[in-house]
């Protein structure tokens, strides 16, 4: 049995909540989401849009919770913590998690490979202590305090995804989670409905400076035409600024790179300590993205040696490049799933990926691509520039799915061109209709253009077989 997280006397001590029923019970885990609830669990019945926690409450307590936290009023017969307000109590357990652990803690922003990077400083630190990460993307105002509340208190790294879409949402959740050293991937042209310009997200993902704490070590990419704009940031709130990229003056610097369609093989200067390793998912922004963790690492004084060695056994998230082999009686073919979501710059590097693939004899390079959202009044614009990186990646066919898609598919030529439909729904059938054997097809749009259904389509034509990947983030 797991390790008590929060005792009932803690938790009402923490949220300033009252007990009833049972007042001695010990919770191993917390819960949001009475489905998944697991014997152990501390149940917190959040109220959102379209459901309401506290309709679970009874249920949550049948699958095996030990209490669950509540603000309305609830008959469910058994142990309850009672507060103001479920999501404030989530914040203040998340406060009190951070305030007992004496770790080092990491938090990860940027426009494009935050879960990636945040999965592979997981892995790192994993080999050189206790280390608890943010799951899947819980990066926003309920899952920043969600994974903090999850925290052991013995937890030695803790490792937080961070992220925003608006101004002012960063700086909260980095007060919050309090970091030692902040990551800012890259800033990329994402979420531009919200912002007038590239130069503003800068200034929006600069905020998760603002939580730094202890050392105050600020990663940033400089490559990045905003390096020195995020870096003054970083500097006025008191951090030192650590560098990574291509660029002859980054701390981790590129020295070389052989790209292969599983992994990437690198050679770099890490601070001032020469490094090869292996990367075990391919492509060029996986290079940023390590580069990124190792001066982290180096930062906060941990063991390159061993980071080294995490970094060749890394596999992509769900829906960020896993690619799986669909066996079938004439010979197959293979899906690499990017159906997370999209923005043009992971775009552009699922593309290249794709670019790298090795079809079989007769097989072609396809990509089924869905909209990107939240791009403003320059969406058709961004969306008709993947003309060009389809071309230079030379791939055979190209299937759009939505409107903004539109505007790449006029661009298309009648011989790249599969088919265009306003739903990833009607494109289905024109995907499956194309696929032959020895085709790599890979599937890419933002998270409400719905692509992840055209891939377990894909997946149903015949036995899958998941195999090691790549993965191009978002």
């Amino acid at each position: 049995m797991s390790a008590p997280l929060w005792s009932a006397g803690d938790a009402a001590m923490a949220t300033g909540g009252t007990l009833s029923g049972v007042c001695d019970w010990q919770a191993t885990g917390i819960s949001i989401d009475s489905r998944s609830v697991q014997p152990g669990d501390l149940f917190v019945a959040l109220a959102g849009p379209t459901h309401d926690g506290h309709a679970f409450v009874v249920d949550a307590l049948a699958r095996g919770a030990v209490a669950a936290l509540v603000h309305a009023d609830v008959q469910s017969g058994g142990p309850l913590l009672r507060v103001s307000d479920t999501l404030e109590a989530l914040r203040c357990l998340g406060i009190a998690a951070r305030s007992r652990m004496a770790g080092k803690v990491i938090g990860v922003t940027g426009s494009v490979g935050k879960t990636g990077t945040k999965e592979a400083l997981r892995a790192v630190f994993a080999r050189q202590g206790r280390t608890h990460a943010s799951v899947a993307s819980f990066n926003n105002h309920w899952g920043v305090p969600l994974t903090l509340a999850r925290m052991p208190a013995d937890t030695e790294f803790g490792v937080f995804e961070l992220g925003m879409n608006h101004a002012g949402e960063l700086g909260p959740l980095s007060r919050l989670v309090r970091p030692h050293a902040a990551i800012i991937t890259t800033v990329e042209p994402v979420h531009l409905e919200f912002f007038a310009s590239v130069s503003e997200i800068a200034d929006a993902k600069s905020e998760i400076f603002e939580g730094l704490e202890g050392p105050k070590v600020a990663v940033l990419n400089r490559d990045n035409p905003h390096f020195e704009r995020m870096a003054a940031a970083a500097r006025a709130a008191g951090a030192r600024v650590v560098s990574f990229g291509q660029n002859d003056r980054a701390d981790a610097r590129l020295i070389r790179a052989a790209h292969k369609e599983d992994c990437s093989c690198i050679s770099a200067d890490i601070c001032g300590q020469p490094m090869a390793f292996k990367i075990g998912i391919p492509g060029r922004h996986w290079i940023g993205n390590s580069l990124a963790v190792l001066a982290t690492v180096a930062a906060l004084h941990g063991d390159l040696g061993l980071a080294g060695l995490a970094l060749a056994t890394l596999e992509p998230p769900k829906g960020r490049g896993s690619r799986t082999r669909v066996a079938r009686a004439d010979g197959g073919f293979e899906v690499i799933d990017e159906s997370y979501n999209a923005n043009p710059a992971s775009m552009r590097a699922a593309i290249a990926l794709l670019g790298d693939a090795h079809p079989g004899s007769r097989g072609r390079r396809i990509a089924v691509l869905g909209d990107m959202r939240e791009l403003g009044a320059e969406g058709a614009a961004f969306h008709a520039d993947l003309d060009a990186p389809l071309r230079e990646a030379r791939i055979d066919l190209v299937f759009c799915a939505g409107p903004l898609m539109k505007s790449l598919a006029d661009r298309l030529p009648p011989e790249i061109l599969g088919a265009h439909a306003e739903t990833s729904d009607l494109l289905t059938p024109f995907v499956v209709e194309a696929i032959r054997a020895g085709d790599v097809v890979m599937v890419k749009g933002s998270l409400g253009s719905r692509m992840g259904p055209i891939v377990e389509k894909l997946k149903s034509l015949g036995a899958p077989e998941p195999r090691r990947a790549n993965g191009a983030g978002a």
